[in-house]
């Protein structure tokens, strides 16, 4: 299939390398791209990797984004998604004026689960049915926090901002992001919370990842895990712990800094052993299967993915673990089965992320990438690749 100008990676690329005038070796030279891998990525015969797509985009000033397309605005529009993320915004904006005389709140107590029903939404991956419900419990507890002025309150209002932050992730506006977790912090200090505000840098960590900056990540993974020094033992904090260096083998990872990575892993690991599952606290996912899942992401990271293939085959889900964070690992399963040349089986995994969470597959930058890298492959294929490509708006 001829596709038109700018609907690919390698074309936005392209595009973007023109504009500035530069030749496809004065780019590899820039990013240290080889100029090899360049060539192929732009003409579509080769799927840029989130390394590659980061040193493209830092060589050539823009964002990473910029590059993958995102937020996907046709896809966004047939979905009907399109239209609740203004709402979203207009939400996210009046964090400081105070009680709206408008608006009449239902009981803290309601407010509080109503937020909490919204994480678990999420790990279910209904992003639609959150992205709807959210901006008027933002409204209410909103209100709420500047009436009453309760720790629970703003606790509350928190936890719904960083429902804000996974909605716009996944839908891919990373400028929202950026704001939900600003009033994240806001909302935090005012509730005195340190564990919310480790939190908040764990998240801004995982922005910066995505946008291909891991100095600042790792130095964000290092500030909080300060801020955790000052929460109170236990459970809860040591959850918390765990993830920032599960976030933390990640970026290594992708720096390919291969020793700290593993560092950050075997940590993890002693936490969690210490913590047993803990999908629920803060709705983290955090546990002994969440460590071997970021092990298999750190793996592809790495450019290992015969490995990463591999210990994707020990790891044991138990029952009832989150849908939206098993369709992630599905997506980046694909993508070390692609570049071992397991195509049937990359796709099959594709498959299996959209069964799990349809919306957040769709939108997953990961599985258009990797999509891309099988069309070579797409002949050996049934039928139902290409009417997976077409429900990507491929």
């Amino acid at each position: 299939m001829v596709m038109p100008i700018l609907t690919t990676t390698g074309a936005r690329i392209a595009h973007e390398r023109k504009i500035r005038g530069l030749t496809q070796h004065a780019l590899a030279d820039l990013s240290a791209v080889s100029y090899s891998t360049l060539t192929k990525v732009e003409q579509n015969r080769m799927p840029a990797s989130p390394s590659v797509l980061g040193a493209l985009a830092r060589a050539l000033s823009v964002s990473v984004t910029a590059l993958t397309g995102q937020p996907y605005l046709e896809e966004l529009r047939k979905d009907q998604l399109d239209a609740l993320i203004q709402p979203i915004r207009e939400a996210l904006n009046i964090y400081d004026l105070g009680p709206d005389p408008d608006v009449a709140p239902r009981p803290l107590a309601e407010l509080s689960e109503a937020a909490d029903q919204l994480c678990a939404l999420v790990r279910a991956a209904e992003i639609k049915r959150v992205a709807a419900d959210l901006p008027i419990l933002l409204h209410e507890t909103t209100t709420t926090a500047h009436t009453q002025a309760s720790t629970q309150a703003w606790t509350v209002l928190a936890s719904l901002y960083r429902t804000a932050y996974d909605i716009t992730t996944k839908l891919g506006f990373p400028d929202l992001c950026g704001v939900a977790l600003d009033r994240l912090e806001w909302a935090a200090q005012r509730a005195s919370d340190p564990v919310l505000s480790g939190m908040r840098q764990y998240l801004r960590a995982l922005a910066y990842f995505r946008a291909s900056d891991y100095r600042t990540g790792k130095r964000l993974i290092a500030l909080g895990m300060g801020v955790l020094d000052q929460a109170e033992p236990g459970r809860v904090k040591d959850v918390l712990q765990g993830q920032l260096h599960l976030g933390a083998a990640v970026l290594a990872g992708r720096d390919k800094d291969q020793g700290a990575a593993e560092g950050h892993l075997t940590e993890a690991k002693r936490i969690a052993t210490r913590t047993g599952h803990a999908e629920k606290v803060h709705w983290l996912s955090f546990g002994p299967t969440n460590v071997e899942v970021h092990r298999v992401s750190v793996l592809a990271e790495l450019d290992l993915y015969p490995e990463a293939v591999t210990s994707a085959k020990a790891v044991a889900f138990p029952e009832g673990w989150p849908p939206s964070r098993l369709a992630h690992h599905y997506a980046e399963l694909a993508r070390a089965q692609m570049w071992t040349g397991q195509a049937g089986a990359s796709f099959q995994s594709l498959v299996t992320a959209r069964k799990l969470a349809p919306q957040q597959t769709r939108y997953h930058p990961t599985v258009r990438e990797t999509y891309a890298g099988l069309e070579a492959a797409k002949r050996r294929m049934s039928n139902s690749f290409n009417n997976y490509g077409a429900w990507l708006g491929w």
